[in-house]
């Protein structure tokens, strides 16, 4: 008996019969692929495993050898993996921009939370004291922006038939309300049936007030656990990298980090000066709701390139529909006020901060709107800043010494 070794199993030659018939190839290679034994004689081959399981259940085959089915059949396999994460992440995409937001809003509080500690606060105490503070931060707005919103809305309901009566009053625009029954379609718009309907009826209005607390909610909540976890979240993206490159990629990602918080730090610090001013120049100038439209500039600020302007647009209407001179007022503090804080105040802040080109600024606040909507606005400076670090600091390099 001759034994010989293909791979990891053994074979053993059986004796057969010199000249008995066989079915192999006159090249010498059996019909399963093997070779005949030396001198042309045809040979079989029956397994001789380890163990004893591997002759109860036959000889192992060769393996699969790859053909088109077998390419074509991965292929439409890979196609289906990737469609269904497509379909995971599409309908995921609301939670997804939940976490997103989360996230940024936990970088952007996670200097603060750094200074409490530096101040001696523990950990745990530090995150509460942040987010009590935005938790009131939030509750203020909404007491400030929901009464006016409800009471005026409504005034504006029941007052628009007579609006459009003391249009009437005018010849030119007289004969276009008669032409096309505009007063009759307004009546009817303003009615609290057809109102209901616009809103999607109680159960529309409903599910859009409850979402948006839950989607609030979850913000807030995501965003306390994020802060509370925000060095092991670090540590442990830093340990997925390889340990040959680990220390530089700390570096970059720790500067990355503080470019989006101290954006934050600045972002806010300038909105709450436009929304204190704008509160003083409420009071001065007699506007309603002085603190509700504080708060509509301060937050509309936050929105890069367009959000001053925004806010000024809606102070500027309610000063007009308060007086007319008032109005002017209002546009007249705004020019100034954005003069002001374009060239000295914003400048100020942001140079330490984030020292993003206005191009860059402008084109990526566009593509977050159109993107991501506010959020992604308000996410688009501090993303340019940290691609413009990784540019400077990664692939340039890079580029240089190929």
């Amino acid at each position: 008996m001759r034994r010989r070794v293909i791979g990891e199993v053994r074979w053993r030659r059986t004796s057969r019969s010199r000249g008995a018939p066989t079915d192999e190839p006159a090249d010498g290679t059996t019909a399963a692929g093997g070779t005949t034994a030396a001198g042309g004689d045809p040979t079989d081959f029956e397994a001789a495993g380890p163990s004893a399981g591997s002759e109860r259940f036959g000889t192992p085959g060769r393996p699969l050898r790859r053909n088109s089915f077998l390419v074509g059949f991965t292929g439409a396999l890979g196609v289906l993996l990737a469609y269904a994460a497509f379909l995971a992440v599409r309908n995921a995409a609301g939670i997804l921009v939940l976490v997103l937001i989360a996230l940024f809003l936990a970088v952007g509080l996670n200097p603060a939370v750094v200074r409490l500690r530096s101040w001696g606060l523990p950990h745990g105490l530090a995150v509460a004291v942040v987010a009590l503070t935005v938790v009131l931060l939030i509750a203020g707005g909404v007491v400030a922006l929901v009464p006016p919103v409800v009471t005026q809305s409504g005034q504006f309901i029941d007052q628009l038939p007579s609006y459009v009566e003391e249009l009437r009053r005018n010849r030119a625009l007289n004969d276009l309300v008669e032409r096309y029954d505009v007063l009759e379609r307004v009546r009817s718009a303003a009615n609290a049936d057809s109102v209901g309907r616009a809103l999607g009826g109680v159960l529309g209005g409903a599910q859009l007030i409850f979402g948006t607390i839950f989607r609030t909610l979850t913000v807030l909540v995501l965003t306390i656990y994020f802060m509370a976890y925000f060095d092991k979240l670090r540590t442990l993206g830093y340990a997925l990298v390889p340990r040959s490159r680990r220390q530089r990629v700390r570096l970059i990602g720790d500067e990355v980090l503080a470019k989006v918080g101290a954006y934050m730090v600045g972002a806010l610090s300038i909105a709450v000066l436009a929304g204190a001013s704008t509160f003083v120049f409420a009071l001065i100038v007699g506007l309603p709701y002085p603190f509700a439209l504080a708060v509509v500039v301060a937050v509309t600020d936050l929105i890069p390139q367009i959000g001053a302007s925004l806010g000024a647009v809606i102070v500027s209407l309610v000063g007009f529909a308060t007086d007319l001179p008032v109005g002017i007022a209002c546009v007249i503090f705004f020019v100034i006020y954005q003069q002001v804080e374009n060239y000295l105040i914003y400048p100020k802040i942001m140079r330490r901060s984030v020292e993003v080109n206005e191009v860059a600024a402008l084109l990526a606040a566009l593509l977050g709107v159109a993107l991501m909507g506010v959020v992604g606005a308000l996410i688009a400076i501090p993303t340019v800043a940290a691609l413009q670090l990784i540019l400077r600091e990664v692939v340039l390099p890079r580029q240089d010494t190929r």
